[in-house]
C-alpha cells in the first residue's frame, strides 16, 4: 500500500491505488469519497456492479464520519438509520475518515461486507490506511477540483430554486462566471422581456443584469454598460439567431472587425451564449479584461446553462399563470371569491369600505343582444371601474354582473365620492350601474357591512337604477 501511494501522481491516483490493493485481500465493497465544494465524490470503487456518485455532506454513515473524523463500525447495518442501501445484501460496515496530517478530515474510506465473518482487525488497518492516503493526497496537492459537470448540476439545482425572474437571471450570471472561469458574467434581455422593472436599463431596449460580488467585477459590469445600446443590441441579436459563439485570442493580434465597441471599453475575452429559443430569450455574456483563451466546450455548457435558465423561467411564468387562473374570473381578470374573502380579513372598522355594485338591466343585453355581446359589455366595464379606483382600491367580480369594490377612506364622504366615480365611469360605457356603499363600524364583521352595501344596492334598484346610496 505504501509503495502504491509514493507512486501516485494525482489524489485521484492515490484513491485507486488503495482501493486496488484493498480489494487483493478482501472480497467487500470498497470505496473512496473525498470532499469536493458542497458533497463527497466517489473518486475510486470496486466490488460492486453500482455506487453512488457523490453523497452530500453530513448523510449517511460516510457522512457521519467525515463530519465528526471518527470511525463508524456496524456488525449489523440494519439497526443503523443513516445506512443508505444501494446493491447486494449488505450485513456490516466499517468507515474510517482520511485525514491530512493535522488530522483534519478529507474524505472518508468506505467497506462494505455481505458476511460479518473474518473482520478482526479491519478497522485498525484501515484507520492506519485512512491516514497514510490523506497525507499523500495532501503532498498531491489535495483532493481534486471541482468538476465542470459537478458546477453545472449544483447551478442548475439552484436555478430550479429560483423563485423569481429576477432570481434566475442573478443566479444564472453567478453560474455563468463559476463555469467560464471569466471574471465579469451578465444577462442581457429586451425591455419587452424584462424581469425586474427597477434593474438598470440601457436606453433603447435592452435590460442588463448581473450579480456582482468584486469590486474588479462591478467595474468591468459598468464598462460593459456604458457601450451604448447599439452594440448591446447586436450582441443580443446575434446570440438569438446563431447561437452560441466564443473569442480566439488577443483582439490587438486578431481581426476583431464588428466588436470595436466591446474591445475598445476593455473587453479581452468573450462568450456569448443564447437564453431560451429565437428572439424570446436573452443572452448569456461571459467576459474579462484579461486574455484567456476559451473553447467550443465551455461555450457549449454556457448554452446548456442558457438553456436550463430558459425551463427555470417558464415554469415560473407557468405557476404565474396557474396562480393568477385559480384566483381571478377568466372573463375580466378581476379576482374572485376566494381572494375578495382573503380581503375582507385585513379590513378596519371605520376605514374600510365595501360598494356593492351591480350592472343595471344586464339581462336585457344577453336576451336581445346574446351573451357574448353581455360579456364584452362586462370586460369594459370592469376596465372603466378599474381605471377610476385609485391605487390600493381593489374590485372583485363576485357574481354574473355582480362587483364589489373594497376602498379605504378616510370618511363616508369620500367613500360616496368613489362610488359617484365609478358611476360616472360605467356610463361612459354607455350602460349604468347601481352602488350601495358600508363603511364597516366598530363591532361589526365585513360580511355584516357587505349585507348592509347590498341593502343599499337594492335601494337604489327600487329607486330607479343608475345611482348611489350610502347605508344607514
Amino acid at each position: 500500500m505504501t509503495d502504491r501511494l509514493r507512486s501516485a501522481r494525482s489524489a485521484v491516483d492515490a484513491c485507486r491505488s488503495v482501493v486496488d490493493a484493498l480489494a487483493q485481500h478482501s472480497d467487500a465493497l470498497i470505496a473512496v469519497l473525498l470532499h469536493v465544494h458542497d458533497h463527497l465524490r466517489c473518486v475510486a470503487a470496486t466490488g460492486s456492479w453500482q455506487v453512488f456518485a457523490s453523497v452530500p455532506l453530513g448523510r449517511g454513515v460516510v457522512g457521519r464520519v467525515y463530519e465528526t473524523g471518527r470511525t463508524a463500525v456496524l456488525t449489523d447495518v440494519a439497526a443503523e438509520p443513516a445506512f443508505i442501501r444501494l446493491g447486494p445484501d449488505v450485513v456490516a460496515e466499517i468507515c474510517v475518515p482520511v485525514l491530512d496530517r493535522t488530522g483534519h478530515p478529507l474524505g472518508a474510506l468506505n467497506l462494505e461486507w455481505t458476511s460479518v465473518l473474518g473482520l478482526d482487525g479491519w478497522q485498525e488497518q484501515l484507520e492506519e490506511i485512512g491516514v497514510r492516503l490523506g497525507a499523500r493526497i495532501e503532498e498531491l496537492g489535495g483532493p481534486p477540483e471541482e468538476t465542470e459537470a459537478e458546477k453545472l448540476l449544483r447551478h442548475t439545482v439552484a436555478l430550479s430554486a429560483a423563485a423569481s425572474d429576477a432570481e434566475v437571471y442573478a443566479r444564472c450570471a453567478d453560474a455563468g462566471r463559476d463555469i467560464s472561469s471569466l471574471s465579469s458574467c451578465v444577462v442581457l434581455t429586451s425591455v419587452a422581456d424584462a424581469f425586474d422593472p427597477a434593474s438598470p436599463a440601457v436606453p433603447h431596449g435592452v435590460m442588463l443584469q448581473s450579480s456582482s460580488p468584486s469590486p474588479r467585477d462591478r467595474q468591468l459590469v459598468q464598462r460593459l454598460a456604458d457601450i451604448g445600446p447599439t452594440a448591446l443590441g447586436v450582441l443580443l441579436d446575434r446570440a438569438r439567431r446563431h447561437g452560441a459563439s466564443f473569442t480566439l485570442g488577443d483582439p490587438d493580434e486578431l481581426d476583431s472587425r464588428g466588436f470595436e465597441t466591446l474591445t475598445k471599453a476593455g473587453v479581452r475575452t468573450m462568450i456569448a451564449a443564447p437564453i431560451g429559443p429565437g428572439a424570446r430569450g436573452g443572452v448569456l455574456v461571459a467576459f474579462d479584461d484579461v486574455t484567456a483563451h476559451p473553447d467550443s466546450h465551455r461555450a457549449s455548457l454556457l448554452a446548456l446553462l442558457g438553456t436550463q435558465a430558459w425551463t427555470c423561467l417558464d415554469r415560473l411564468r407557468s405557476l404565474d399563470r396557474m396562480r393568477k387562473r385559480a384566483s381571478s374570473d377568466p372573463l375580466t381578470g378581476l379576482r374572485h371569491h376566494g381572494p375578495f374573502g382573503e380581503r375582507l380579513l385585513s379590513a378596519t372598522p371605520g376605514r374600510t369600505t365595501l360598494l356593492a355594485i351591480d350592472v343595471d338591466r344586464f339581462k336585457s343585453i344577453n336576451d336581445t343582444y346574446g351573451h357574448a355581446a353581455g360579456d364584452r359589455a362586462l370586460v369594459d366595464l370592469a376596465r372603466a371601474l378599474e381605471r377610476t379606483l385609485r391605487q390600493g382600491d381593489e374590485l372583485y367580480r363576485v357574481g354574473g354582473d355582480e362587483f364589489v369594490a373594497v376602498v379605504e377612506v378616510p370618511s363616508a364622504g369620500e367613500a360616496v365620492a368613489v362610488a359617484e366615480r365609478l358611476a360616472e365611469a360605467a356610463r361612459q360605457t354607455g350602460r349604468t350601474i347601481s352602488v350601495g356603499v358600508a363603511v364597516q363600524a366598530e363591532g361589526e364583521t365585513p360580511e355584516e357591512a357587505l349585507l348592509r352595501a347590498d341593502q343599499a344596492l337594492y335601494d337604489v334598484k327600487r329607486r330607479g337604477r343608475d345611482g348611489v346610496q350610502l347605508a344607514p
